[in-house]
């Protein structure tokens, strides 16, 4: 339950703590004071979006804080142990919201920083808010299918969880049979395309590293003549007529007569004789060398015409051969799968196929439970409504099925298929004798709608472990007789659970075990809204408000005295 919510700069409230306590605690002021706003802070612990503009006026942050009492084994302790959060033994729980004027949040759960992710996934475990927006939704027919799974939850889980992920399945390969058929003709295109590519690389024979070979034969040929000359005049230096290997050899002859004479000269002689061999051997290789280098201008104009294709290709399909080579395998395998289209669109077929019959098994199961549930509901309903003095209205839950020619075959019927099953869902009542059964959104009014969202909003509330329900301005529209049987449902309501109720009824207000007054306060530099926890005779006078409007009379209070003992007593025999 909550057991206190503080907020400090927020809106025009300046600081508010109140502390609630069990049972049913009343909120009741002025239209403009600030109720909606306890609300929206409130909404803010639980997961809503932050704003800039909930900052109050001139501040630099708004702070939301509320203190939660968790019993044993509440799910919430769960979730808080998943995101790493430790709860005490008491089962205390502080849950803080910072809002800066720069409309950034930060988020601490019993003082640990967490994510807005982790927050919205305990909220829902905290405190179930009611508002006008509920009964806003009883008017859309699409929505009612939620409120009748979430009274199903524990019969409907297991085979609503299995049809799940059952057409998940079903979607998905439904979406790809339906490209792979829209993508038919650019399919068609793109074999043409690839094909052709295939064509031009394989007719060149590329081979890997050839473009860089080809580079370096052209650097050869572009320069031959000017190596044939430098081979030749080499040559021509050392071979011939007083050339340098007939200089040599007479140096070495001058040399092999003198060293007859003088040891010395041994040393020098072999050195000669070692460097006339060697250069021997050069102009042996010179000779060999200018044989072979005669210029062939065709193998040059050849390099160039195979370079010039394979630079052609290169501005396609890749900076070098190596890449080229590497694209066409790449499509070269594409084509390959594409060539198989048929094969695997036939897969495809057959595997929706084989979805669609086991989705039909896993509707129909769904359809016969949620019946099932529909029939109980619309039952516990009914029964509610009598005790909210509609004791002659009928309802009825209409669970029927839209036939589609595209949709999944069950029962020999092609169906309509969404996430929830093959059923549409809408409420059906009949709130005068003798009137047939007609949607809730054409005939219902205001009062009656108000009645309706009670009536399921009671019943949800024994299905569920969420400890604060909180009920904003249900009971709009609604007088009387129908009033105090609202009254009278909220009290029972809140002898199961916390329930915070915001309220402009005398009649319920009378119910409460803790009635608190939002008020508007405003001065010359600033407005602000307080909340104060009345005393039994300040309760009496704030019910005599709601009974009188802006004057408030001995005969009011006493009407309103008179209010709170039929209350106290309606409530000991609730």
């Amino acid at each position: 339950m909550l057991v206190e919510l503080s907020i400090r700069n927020f809106a025009i409230i300046k600081s508010v703590t109140v502390s609630f306590q069990r049972g049913l605690n009343i909120l009741t002021g002025e239209t403009g004071a600030g109720k909606s706003i306890i609300i929206d802070a409130l909404g803010l612990l639980l997961g809503g979006r932050a704003s800039a503009d909930f900052v109050r006026y001139g501040e630099l942050r708004a702070e939301v804080e509320g203190l939660f009492e968790l019993p044993a084994g509440h799910p919430a302790l769960a979730v808080c142990a998943s995101v790493g959060v430790q709860v005490e033994q008491d089962g205390m729980l502080v849950v803080r919201r910072d809002i800066s004027n720069q409309g950034k949040s930060i988020i601490r759960l019993n003082g640990q920083l967490v994510t807005l992710a982790m927050l919205r996934e305990l909220g829902p475990w905290l405190v179930t808010v009611h508002g006008q927006h509920d009964t806003h939704m009883l008017m859309q027919a699409d929505k009612h299918i939620n409120w009748l799974d979430a009274y199903g939850e524990v019969a409907l889980g297991a085979a609503k969880q299995e049809y799940g992920k059952l057409y998940s399945s079903y979607r998905k390969t439904r979406q790809d049979l339906e490209r792979m058929a829209r993508n038919e003709r650019e399919l068609v295109q793109r074999i043409d395309l690839l094909q052709y590519q295939l064509d031009e690389i394989e007719s060149a024979s590329l081979t890997p590293g050839e473009d860089e070979k080809l580079l370096q034969q052209r650097k050869k040929w572009m320069n031959i003549e000017k190596v044939y000359a430098t081979v030749q005049d080499a040559y021509r230096s050392l071979h011939g007529d007083q050339k340098g290997m007939d200089w040599l050899g007479h140096a070495m002859g001058e040399l092999e007569r003198g060293v007859i004479y003088e040891e010395q000269l041994a040393p020098i002689l072999e050195t000669v004789q070692s460097a006339y061999y060697q250069i021997e051997d050069v102009v042996h290789k010179l000779r060999q060398l200018s044989y072979h280098l005669d210029f062939e201008p065709e193998q040059l104009a050849e390099v160039e015409r195979r370079l010039d294709q394979i630079q052609s290709l290169k501005r396609k399909y890749g900076k070098s051969v190596d890449d080229i080579l590497e694209y066409a395998a790449t499509i070269s395998d594409e084509l390959d799968e594409m060539h198989h289209y048929e094969d695997r669109l036939q897969q495809v077929e057959k595997r929706l196929q084989e979805l669609a019959a086991d989705l039909a098994v896993e509707a129909l199961e769904l359809s016969v439970i949620r019946q099932e549930c529909a029939a109980k509901l619309a039952q516990e309903i009914e029964q509610q409504l009598k005790e909210l003095h509609m004791e002659r209205a009928r309802f009825a839950i209409d669970v029927r099925q839209t036939p589609d020619e595209e949709g999944v075959e069950i029962e020999g019927i092609k169906r309509l298929v969404d996430a929830n099953g093959m059923d549409q869902i809408e409420f059906l009542i009949s709130p005068n004798p003798g009137e047939p059964l007609r949607p809730l959104a054409k005939i219902a009014s205001g009062g009656e709608l108000s009645r309706v969202m009670l009536a399921i909003k009671t019943i949800l509330a024994g299905t569920d472990q969420v400890e604060t329900l909180i009920f904003d301005e249900v009971d709009t529209g609604v007088s009387g007789r129908a009033a105090q049987a609202i009254a009278e449902k909220l009290a029972r309501v809140a002898q199961k659970r916390q329930v915070l109720c915001i309220t402009h009824l005398p009649q319920v207000a009378s119910m409460a075990d803790a009635h608190f007054l939002i008020k508007k306060e405003m001065s010359e530099n600033e407005t602000k809204t307080i909340v104060t926890k009345l005393s039994e005779e300040e309760t009496v006078t704030e019910l005599a408000r709601m009974l009188s409007g802006a004057e408030v009379t001995a005969k009011t209070e006493e009407h309103a005295r008179e209010m709170i003992l039929l209350g106290r007593e309606r409530k000991a025999v609730t």
